[in-house]
This record gives C-alpha cells, structure tokens and sequence, in this order.
C-alpha cells in the first residue's frame, strides 16, 4: 500500500495557475470521479483553497499514479502541461504522511498558525466520504491528520499571535480594554483593511458600529453589513465624543483629526479612554495625540512592529510543532506497518483452519464410532495446538519491525501462503 501526495501551492505556483486548477463548484464532485477511475488509483481525497490544490492517494504504483495525475490535470483545465513541469510536486510514502500533517497542523500555510485550512481539509475529506472515493488507508491517515492539528493547537501556542494587521489591531485594543463587548466603534473611512478589522471587532463583542465615509452611500452599505448605522463624513467629529475605538483609513492626503480637537472630545468624556488605529498612508490622524493621557493612538508601524514580534513567536512555537509532527508520524507508521501484515495474518489463520479440518475429517472417518462428547474433545485439542502453533509468527507480523517485508515473505514460504507447493503437486 502507497501513499502519494500530488499537488501545487503558493511556494510554487502563482495565483493565476492556481486559479486555472481550483476545483469549484461541480468540478470537485467530477474531478474526484474521474481520479477515482484511473486504474492504478484506489482512494483520493481532494483539498482546493486559494493557496493550495493537492491530490492525497492510496496507489499501487506511485509513479504511474503521478503521471496519470499529470495527464488528468493537462486534459481537465485545459492547459499547458509546460505549466506544470516546476509547479507540481509528488511527497510519497512517509514523506507524503508527513506533508498532509504539516499542511492540517497549518505548517505549510501562507500564515503559520492560520486556522482556516483545518476547516478546510475536514471539509474535503467529508465530501470525500460522502462520495465514497475513501477507504481504509486515507480514513485513518486523515482523521490522524485532524487529531496531530488539534494536538499541535493544544500543545503549542502556535496560533495565539495576531499576524496581520487587522487582527493586530483587535489584540491590542483587548490590551486597552480587556473586553470589548459593549464597546462604541468607528470605522473611519472604508478601506479594505479597516473593513477587515472592523469584522474582527465584531467577532471580539463590538456592537455600536458608526461608518463615516466620504461617500455617503457606500458609508450606508457598509454599516448594513457590520448592522451599524452611517453617518456623514463632516458629522463624525461630534460622534468621538461616545466613541470607544476608532479605526481610521480614509485615503485622504493629510491629517482628519487634529490635536485640538482630540482634547475638546477628551474633555467632554472626562478623560474615558480612547483607542485610535490608524491604518491610512499618509498618516490621517495627528501624531500629537498619542501625547494626550487616555488617548493610545497607533499607526501601521506600530501595528507591523506587533506582527513581525509575534511571527519570531510563532516561529518558535512552530519547531514544537514539528516536533509532535515527528512524532506523529511515527506512530502512524508502526500502524501501516501492521496494516501491510494484515492480509499475511488472515492467510495464516486460513491455512492453519484449513489444515485442522482436512485432519479432523480424516481422522473421524477413521474413527466413525466416537460419540459427539468425544468429538468436541478431539476438535478443542485440534483447535488448541493449531493456535498455540501459529501464536508466534501471528504476534511476529503484528509487531513494529525494520525487516517486516522479508518476515511477511518468509512466513509465506513457510507456510505455502502463496499456493506454490499446491501448484506443484
């Protein structure tokens, strides 16, 4: 049994050919049937996300499973197979087993720790089961994958760091004031990342949303979306005043709060402190203000200095995790290892009851007077040497063992488990 990882991802494709190779919609459901047929395949498993399309499989041949994949992909995209030649990747075997743990326990990822692709690989092996292309072989290797992730996540602090800037602006403002539910919001401007930020604020308990954008009407869309409420643009500076947070991005060429109107505000909510993100290049709000008692204002540097601080942590958490990957590893090995044993033990015990029942046979024809009691006797002892006769070599197959192919092989030549001996006579 062979394990093959087939697949690209953003180390080496760029996004156009990703694009060309994801399996949306009806093509996954298709694209799973037609790998599914290909003769020297016997299970697959498709995972497709925006950084990655990789084909897990059970083969009897792993080269011939690659080139064939090669082929599927070329005929299936419709496009160039020059496109693929330093694009696509194989992992075999243990290597494979380890790539697919890496990849679930979010090593592989763009972001180190992300937790989406997780989600992501249960989902693709769901629909994998639900269309029955899975079998033994790839249902314990991805439920093992699943359970080393949630290993990873509990054992590690892997994902703990807020590593875009968006998420680094919520983390910092839980610092200011440890619970943000019941918190006032201003989203200044409707740049991508303020909106980004905006929906972490949301997931984190803020409630009160204000939009103020130049655009009035794109103002009212957006607080449809985060359930808040639009104002114009001009009318935000008398709204600071019962404003908790607020996120600043508005394009504009220079500053669209000012120091000294940041101390009227200041005084009329008797000092109640305020968080200012400002996220916009060129700056939009006055430096000056982070002078002010109460008031913590951060700008994009500050918020890139908090990133690049907690990747150096995840980087250190990550070689914990590849320690437990290892790890993993091992014990899923120990388990193929009987697997491949498994077939060899069935044709034992096969070959040994087929013996004790010629014997029996033989030997009540001989003895046709025994009585039933006598009978039964006879048959326990029978029973009792055969099991006591094959316990060694079953426990043998069943053990971890660096030479299990040649004891698999000799046990079937001991024991005429390939029929040879038969043939001959």
């Amino acid at each position: 049994m062979k394990i093959a990882v087939v697949g690209l991802n953003h180390k080496t494709a760029d996004v156009e050919l990703r694009e060309k190779l994801a399996f949306n919609g009806p093509k996954l459901e298709e694209g799973l049937r037609k790998i599914k047929e290909i003769p020297s395949i016997r299970e697959t498993v498709i995972i497709s996300t925006c950084n990655r399309v990789e084909i897990y499989l059970h083969v009897q041949d792993v080269e011939k499973a690659y080139a064939a994949i090669k082929d599927f992909f070329v005929e299936f995209f419709e496009i160039r197979r020059d496109s693929l030649d330093t694009a696509l990747y194989l992992h075999k075997d243990m290597a494979a087993v380890k790539h697919i743990f890496r990849v679930a326990s979010s090593l592989d990822s763009m972001v180190v720790g992300e937790p989406q692709i997780l989600g992501q690989l249960k989902d693709a092996f769901d629909f994998a089961l639900e269309k029955k292309t899975t079998g033994v072989l790839l249902n314990r290797l991805l439920k093992k994958s699943i359970s080393v992730a949630k290993r990873v996540r509990t054992e590690t602090r892997i994902a703990e760091n807020a590593v875009s800037i968006s998420f680094a602006a919520v983390e910092l403002a839980k610092k200011i004031f440890t619970d943000l539910a019941g918190k006032s919001f201003m989203l200044l401007g409707a740049g991508e990342m303020a909106e980004l930020a905006a929906k972490h604020m949301m997931n984190n308990g803020v409630k009160d949303i204000i939009v103020a954008n130049r655009t009035y009407e794109r103002g009212c869309e957006l607080s449809r979306e985060f359930d808040g409420r639009a104002i114009r643009f001009e009318d935000f500076p008398a709204e600071l005043v019962h404003t908790d947070i607020v996120i600043c991005s508005t394009g504009a060429s220079t500053f669209v709060l000012h120091k000294e109107h940041m101390q009227k505000v200041m005084k009329e909510r008797k000092q109640k402190p305020v968080f200012i993100i400002d996220i916009s290049v060129p700056r939009n709000v006055d430096p000056g203000i982070n002078d002010m008692d109460n008031v913590y204002l951060y700008d994009v540097d500050d918020l890139r200095g908090v990133v690049d601080s907690n990747i150096s942590e995840r980087q250190k958490e990550a070689a914990k995790a590849e320690a437990i990957v290892e790890d993993e590893i091992e014990t899923f090995r120990k388990w193929m290892m009987t697997l491949n044993s498994v077939p060899t033990v069935i044709a034992l015990r096969e070959r040994a009851e087929a013996i004790r029942k010629d014997e029996l046979e033989r030997f009540f024809n001989r003895f046709p007077s025994l009585g039933e009691k006598e009978r039964k006797a006879i048959e326990g002892m029978a029973g009792g040497i055969i099991n006591k006769l094959i316990h060694a070599p079953t426990v043998a197959l069943k053990n971890d063992a660096e030479d299990k192919d040649m004891l698999i092989a000799l046990i079937k030549r001991l024991y005429d488990l390939n029929g040879e001996d038969n043939e001959k006579e």
